[in-house]
């Protein structure tokens, strides 16, 4: 299952699914679009694709959604429910600092709806006994920059939810890994400046199947992010905080 199936990282993880013999079930708020790609994978890659609609932002509506995707996955039989899970909403900061209304609506669709629909599907994927659950977090919640403090401050939130998930799946035979993705050319960073070592969504979503395989826990793509963020997290506050990264 792909939660917000229509990004471009979605798009390529669910046809790199796909061609290892995976059936797909595309979850996002533009279904018209989901069909569309759900018609190209079937085409691609001979697999059952089913299309359910999901807004990370109506949280009301999730309980709808998981009963909905019960039965949808009844369908498939008793192969494991993997999930990956890529929606989120990087507003620019200095639009943020204009109309703060718009820092809700990214902790909400980014760490607030995560967390709702993650936490209805843990008893499904509990009593399964089996799969795996990706999240794609951010290089940006490992330290709140003056650039991107409110989205990386929801992708912090997120990260110190997924230990606490991967924790509790643990026990239930479920792996959770967190994908800290560096700059991706997508949408979300077309035409930000000082983009730099810019990976594309295809190679991203490839690593992330790789790492679902191998039950990873925490991984940087690409894997240099490690050092970057390891040196940008160890600066001390008073020299950081006069720096304008």
């Amino acid at each position: 299952m792909v939660l917000g199936a229509s990004s471009s990282i979605a798009r390529a993880f669910a046809l790199e699914a796909a061609a290892q013999g995976d059936d797909v079930l595309l979850a996002g708020r533009d279904t018209a679009d989901l069909e569309r790609g759900a018609a190209d994978i079937r085409i691609r890659h001979d697999v059952q694709v089913e299309v359910i609609d999901f807004d990370a932002e109506v949280v009301d509506s999730h309980d709808a959604f998981v009963d909905a995707v019960t039965t949808r996955a009844a369908g498939f039989g008793d192969k494991p429910l993997n999930v990956f899970l890529a929606f989120g909403l990087m507003p620019d900061q200095s639009a943020i600092d204009a109309d703060p209304d718009q820092a809700q609506r990214a902790i909400m669709a980014t760490y607030a709806g995560a967390v709702s629909v993650l936490h209805r599907l843990a008893p499904i994927l509990e009593a399964r006994k089996s799969g795996h659950v990706v999240v794609l977090g951010s290089v940006a919640g490992d330290r709140g920059r003056i650039k991107n403090y409110v989205y990386g401050s929801a992708k912090a939130g997120l990260h110190a939810y997924l230990q606490g998930l991967r924790n509790r799946l643990f026990r239930s035979g479920v792996t959770v890994t967190t994908v800290k993705p560096g700059f991706i050319d997508t949408t979300m960073t077309w035409g930000m400046p000082g983009l730099f070592l810019v990976a594309s969504p295809r190679d991203c979503a490839r690593a992330c199947l790789r790492y679902a395989k191998k039950g990873a826990e925490i991984r940087y793509f690409p894997s240099f992010w490690w050092v970057i963020m390891t040196i940008i997290k160890n600066i001390p506050e008073p020299i950081f905080k006069r720096l304008s990264i």
